[in-house]
């Protein structure tokens, strides 16, 4: 166990809610970690947004330790780990730092990390080929086909102006990555510290996401794919108007109820550890076919994707999260039109109406 640990009592921790169990006490403070499992410690960063930390993971690896996940590339994060790297890390280089997708709260220190330590990055492939293409933007004007995109989802044009004044934020958010990096992919088994950890790959929140799963002991590296209070965002973007994410991510949770037994623990990015993945895997696909109804009951009258968020969304979308709340309308929106349960139309200003087919509602 390193020195520094701020370590829990977990036999007067344990909590249930809705089905799952929490098996530690408050998280992690600044500089602090948790050891929650053999060779596993859990650290937690803050972030200035409405999602205001992100967990991230060391796993013990020979004389230093494997990095999962790194939050923001931003001043008070880099200092953060400054206090993690020479206290509970004890000073033990990182040898590789490992993204389970390319959200820039996740790989955001990557580089940084990686440059510091001359360690490997390992992502998979088209999460790490993602990451790269949106760095490129930054700097570069906003291509009209993203200010059609928006148009058509019911922006008006001031909205679409702030569109073309914030693309390219990705980049900002980042530090530069590597110029190499090292692949996983479904079915792989990392080797850690001499344990083997299992790849499991989840698409729809992103294209490629890792979870990484430590079969001897049954301790899944969650990421974002299973989170314990939120729903992970699932949205469409510009860059593939057609895509359908949220059919990609019911699949891949109705997968993992099959790949998972139930008595794992799961260390996700965002909230608490926690075990009962079955229940949770349950009640996120539940609510997202839940929101699926009230859409089409919403659709019985044309809308535009805009239109719609009342019935996806338990508070009002303001413009701080207008373009995430527009991808998940056009997901939900794309996946009835998939299946034949809505159509589109673009009418002469350029805005899609879509409305629910004569079906209705499904379970």
């Amino acid at each position: 166990m390193a020195d520094g640990l701020a370590l829990t009592d977990l036999e007067t921790a344990t909590r249930e809610e809705r089905g799952l169990t929490y098996p530690f006490g408050p998280p992690p403070g600044p500089g602090e970690a948790v050891e929650i499992a053999s060779d596993v410690l859990w650290m937690r960063l803050a972030m200035p947004i409405a999602l205001n930390h992100i967990n991230v993971y060391a796993v013990r690896d020979g004389d230093g330790w494997a990095l999962v996940d790194t939050g923001l590339n931003l001043p008070d994060s880099r200092a953060e780990w400054e206090r993690l790297l020479a206290g509970p890390l004890g000073g033990a280089p990182v040898t590789r730092v490992i993204c389970t997708h390319m959200h820039p709260d996740h790989i955001g220190l990557a580089g940084w990390l990686c440059e510091r330590f001359g360690a490997p990055l390992v992502m998979t492939r088209l999460e790490y080929v993602t990451a790269r293409m949106l760095i490129s933007d930054t700097g570069q004007p906003a291509p009209e086909e993203g200010a059609v995109f928006y148009r058509a989802a019911g922006w008006d044009d001031a909205q679409v102006e702030g569109y073309r004044t914030g693309y390219g934020q990705f980049g900002r958010a980042v530090s530069p990555m590597p110029v190499s990096f090292v692949r996983m992919r479904e079915g792989d088994r990392l080797s850690i510290g001499g344990q083997n950890w299992r790849v499991v790959v989840g698409e729809g929140h992103s294209p490629e996401h890792a979870c990484l799963w430590r079969e001897a002991d049954g301790i899944v590296l969650g990421g974002d794919q299973i989170l314990p209070k939120i729903s992970s965002n699932v949205s469409v973007w510009p860059t593939e108007p057609e895509a359908d994410p949220l059919g990609d991510w019911l699949e891949s949770l109705e997968r993992m109820k099959t790949v998972f037994p139930d008595g794992v623990l799961v260390l996700p990015s965002h909230g608490e550890p926690f075990r009962g993945v079955r229940v949770r895997l349950d009640a996120l696909i539940r609510g997202h076919h839940t929101a699926l109804k009230r859409l089409e009951r919403t659709l019985r009258n044309p809308c535009r994707a805009v239109d719609v968020f009342s019935a996806l969304f338990a508070r009002p979308v303001g413009d701080g999260v207008r373009g995430m709340a527009t991808g998940e309308s056009l997901a939900h929106l794309n996946y009835l039109l998939r299946r034949g349960r809505a159509t589109r139309s673009r009418d002469a200003g350029g805005v899609d109406w879509w409305t629910a087919t004569e079906q209705g509602p499904r379970a």
